[in-house]
């Protein structure tokens, strides 16, 4: 716990810089008032006085729900979806609030205004390994960290649901007279699959403006394309007395830096497991775990999960424990060419900066980030998932032949030949003039005191690239750390308040 308190300042200091560097980068600074009218911040200390009980309560009923996509199950059969939006019908009506379920999307509304203001969200969560919890993930825990309520969505994304929902509810109490109406978006396939939502927009018309809450504050106005590099080490059969590995192992979904990863060496020695046991003693990030049973020695390393596009916020253990590894250089079976391949390729670092020519940065959006994720053990060998995030300053073209070469030289020096390699990459999101950013740009400033805030660029990826003039405003906060797609996700009780009362401001300021 010590260690994690330490890197959580580590990253509070690296994340506020970040911010500001993204502030100070930004090529059409904006100009707020910071102020919010008496009508809007009147509605919007209501709210947090009177709903935010009812509003955590609304969370837990949300929480209890496994929303993680299934496999083989499409969006619109999955039954706790199906149990989800149930439950998400039963608190809308309740509050007075409109309800259309249209399978994959739900849209709950206030007001009957011609134009419409929209709030989009997502109802599904990424999956979460029970034992790394304190309590069920799917339970609200309020008790293990005072200060803090833990579960999955809490920040991503049940909680701005249900923030978004008590917000139109203190504004509806309030009998203010919108000139938009105020439409929430829930769909519930954000993390697994963006067609269905795609086929929804081809059917519907969208709001004219509209934000996300999914991402961070003040505004997202660019976002990194995500991209993934896949490809298969072939199994072999290694012969003779030395070391070698028998399996490498680790990762658990494609956007969340892995925890946790596992070695096995075959005829480890005495000498080899005493120089891998003082090399891991002197490794202060991760906590490495050594068992033999005769001369096979596994060793199980624990780092910290964080969102694949925040990787600093997180302790690769895929490329760590791979760095404890990398005084041998591995018999070219499945896993020892993997583990070759991360230290020759990966390492250690999170810019792709050992991976041929790909590296690059762009002076708003930030560096490429490079992580291996996710490893399966495949009929054929070990499957491995690099996830890019990768921002504007490179064509794809250009960007897939960078890869293409390295990994064409990557198999002729190391006369390896990797199987099923593909590549893909989706474009980077700009949003340019925002009709609203100023005024969310001046909600922000009025609660939070920070002067004159700017937009920011992230590496995640949300459906704000499908919306019109669609920004991200929240939930998370510049300088903090995004715990979405973690194993310790959660928003604290401070920020669920104040979210509440942006929220609630912004409605008003853009739909009255």
């Amino acid at each position: 716990m010590k260690k994690l308190n330490l890197l959580n300042k580590k990253i509070r200091r690296f994340s506020t810089g970040a911010w500001l560097l993204g502030c100070a980068l930004s090529l059409s600074p904006y100009v707020q008032a910071n102020t919010v009218s008496a009508l809007a911040d009147k509605t919007a200390r209501y709210a947090v006085e009177t709903y935010y009980d009812d509003m955590v309560n609304s969370l837990g009923e949300l929480v209890k729900f496994n929303t993680v996509a299934r496999e083989g199950i499409p969006v619109f059969d999955n039954p706790a979806h199906k149990a989800f939006k149930a439950e998400l019908a039963r608190q809308a009506r309740a509050l007075g609030l409109d309800y259309t379920d249209h399978g994959a999307v739900v849209v709950i509304g206030l007001g009957k205004g011609r134009e419409r203001f929209g709030i989009v969200t997502h109802g599904d969560v990424q999956p979460a390994d029970a034992t790394k919890w304190a309590k069920s993930p799917f339970e609200l825990d309020m008790t293990s960290e005072p200060g803090n309520i833990i579960g999955r969505g809490t920040e991503d994304d049940k909680g701005p649901i249900s923030s978004a929902l008590y917000a139109m509810k203190a504004i509806k109490d309030a009998g203010i007279s919108l000139s938009k109406r105020i439409e929430l978006y829930v769909y519930m396939a954000e993390e697994s699959d963006w067609a269905p939502l795609e086929d929804f927009i081809k059917g519907h018309e969208l709001p004219g403006v509209n934000i996300t809450l999914d991402s961070e504050y003040p505004i997202v106005t660019a976002e990194k394309g995500y991209g993934s590099i896949e490809m298969t080490f072939p199994d072999k059969k290694v012969t003779g007395h030395s070391p070698y590995l028998s399996r490498f192992s680790g990762g658990f979904f494609g956007s969340q830096i892995p925890e946790d990863a596992a070695a096995v060496i075959e005829n480890a020695d005495a000498a080899l497991v005493k120089r891998l046991k003082a090399k891991a003693a002197d490794d202060k990030k991760l906590a490495f775990a050594f068992s033999a049973k005769g001369q096979q020695l596994t060793i199980k390393a624990s780092g910290t999960s964080a969102h694949s596009s925040k990787p600093e916020f997180g302790v690769n253990a895929i490329t760590h424990l791979a760095a404890l590894l990398a005084d041998i250089r591995w018999p070219n079976n499945a896993s020892g060419a993997l583990v070759n391949f991360v230290n020759d390729y990966l390492g250690t670092g999170l810019y792709g900066k050992k991976f041929g020519n790909i590296a690059y940065r762009d002076d708003f959006m930030g560096p490429m980030t490079v992580q291996p994720t996710v490893l399966k053990q495949a009929g054929d060998g070990i499957a491995l998932n690099i996830n890019l995030r990768r921002p504007q300053g490179k064509s794809t073209r250009q960007l897939e032949h960078e890869i293409k070469t390295a990994l064409d030289n990557w198999q002729q020096t190391n006369k390896a030949a990797l199987l099923n390699i593909s590549t893909s990459i989706s474009e980077p999101f700009v949003q340019k003039n925002a009709p609203h950013a100023n005024t969310l740009l001046s909600v922000f400033s009025h609660y939070t005191g920070m002067k004159n805030p700017q937009p920011i660029a992230i590496g995640g990826s949300t459906n704000s690239k499908l919306f019109p003039n669609a920004v991200s405003f929240g939930p998370s906060m510049p300088g903090k750390v995004y715990s979405g797609h973690s194993e310790h996700e959660f928003i604290s009780e401070e920020q669920f308040k104040l979210n509440l009362k942006m929220y609630t401001a912004v409605m008003i300021e853009l739909a009255k």
